[in-house]
């Protein structure tokens, strides 16, 4: 975790400099890995280590450490780049490994479809190996979160999606994947294909997932139904946008990935927070009230540099839905801390409470006698 956190921080930095803010830390080469950053060095590592925690297997805790070793590796001058690009495909590939010990275990579609994921992750990392830009790199990584977030839940969904949820998952996610190919050799063709299954998945996600009837509810259901159907409406957008061809230009290939490794990825970590990371790292992280706060300035913050900023060309605007962006993610990692040193401090003084409350039963019991 402790290489996924400083992956996030230095994305974050890397992102107030390419939208040219003064940030923490100038290092030179930080806004040219921003995004495998974000989208390798921490998402990447908190997916590889649930599957690792999963799996409960000393060497499936390999993926999670060459990808966060990867991550530091980008933003350390010293090392060559393309030394830490080669350790970041070999997490790749290593994630990819992992998957196949749990597919074999239990011969899920849903886990399948995982599997193909993690070959898009490997097969991006591949392309950037010999890239100076991302252009080409960033399709294969949409492909990756995209069917990997989605193929998580339907694993937690599934009653409500009914048995035939993971078949037809696994068809979503060769259709995103024929896109990725065809766009290969045909960049607008591709975009198309691509704009149209993440529409079709979202549909069908939507239709089928339960947080269209837990949003009704009260407390942490009704948070995380809020963070889904807020993610769905991000693909969406991206999807939309994918169908006015390759987004060559900046607004529509900002609006792209932002909509993506923001709206839908972000949105769907923060739903999910307070039930995955307990399981992973061994601690209470009980939700709170609080938690409203960084989902809804992260919405905030996207409308206002997706719509205004890229949709309508206001700069100004751009700029301030990024750096509303950041603090968003700040603000909910700063949350999510908070209400487990509480949750902690609390469970710590829980014996000191019921030393005295027994010690007068005790006596209780001693005067009845």
């Amino acid at each position: 975790m402790l290489p996924a956190g400083l992956a996030l921080l230095a994305g974050l930095d890397a992102g107030l400099l390419l939208l040219g803010l003064p940030a923490p830390v100038t290092a030179e080469r930080l806004p040219a890995v921003h995004g495998m950053l974000l989208v390798l060095g921490f998402v990447g590592t908190l997916i590889s280590l649930e599957r690792a925690t999963a799996l409960a297997r000393p060497l499936g805790y390999v993926a999670p450490a060459l990808l966060g070793v990867g991550g530091i590796l980008l933003i350390v001058p010293t090392v060559p780049l393309a030394i830490a690009k080669i350790v970041l495909a070999a997490g790749t590939a290593s994630v990819l490994l992992l998957y196949i010990p749990l597919w074999r275990r239990q011969y899920d579609h849903a886990l399948l479809t995982q599997l193909l994921a993690s070959g898009l992750a490997l097969s991006g990392a591949l392309i950037w190996i010999g890239q100076d830009t991302m252009t080409r790199v960033i399709p294969w990584l949409i492909g990756f979160l995209v069917l990997t977030i989605a193929a998580e839940r339907v694993e937690l969904a599934r009653i409500t999606m009914g048995p035939q949820a993971g078949i037809r998952l696994l068809v979503h996610g060769w259709a995103v994947t024929a896109a990725l190919v065809i766009g290969l050799v045909f960049p607008d063709a591709g975009a198309i294909a691509l704009g149209l299954g993440l529409l079709s998945l979202t549909g069908w996600l939507v239709a089928h997932d339960v947080a269209r009837r837990t949003i009704r509810a009260t407390g942490v259901t009704r948070y995380m139904a809020a963070c889904i159907l807020a993610g769905y409406v991000w693909l969406a957008v991206a999807g939309l946008v994918l169908l006015l061809g390759a987004p060559q230009a900046q607004p529509a290939y900002d609006a792209v990935i932002h909509a993506i490794f923001l709206g839908y990825t972000f949105s769907m970590i923060m739903a999910h927070a307070t039930t995955i990371l307990p399981a992973v790292l061994r601690i209470a992280l009980p939700y709170r009230p609080a938690f409203w706060a960084p989902i809804a300035l992260l919405q905030v913050a996207l409308v206002v540099r997706v719509w205004f900023g890229d949709g309508l060309g206001m700069p100004v605007a751009w700029r301030l839905g990024g750096v509303l962006g950041v603090i968003a993610l700040l603000l909910f990692v700063l949350t999510a801390v908070g209400s487990a040193v509480l949750a902690g401090a609390v469970r710590s003084k829980a014996p000191a409470v019921a030393a005295p409350a027994s010690a007068d039963a005790a006596a209780r019991e001693g005067g009845a006698r």
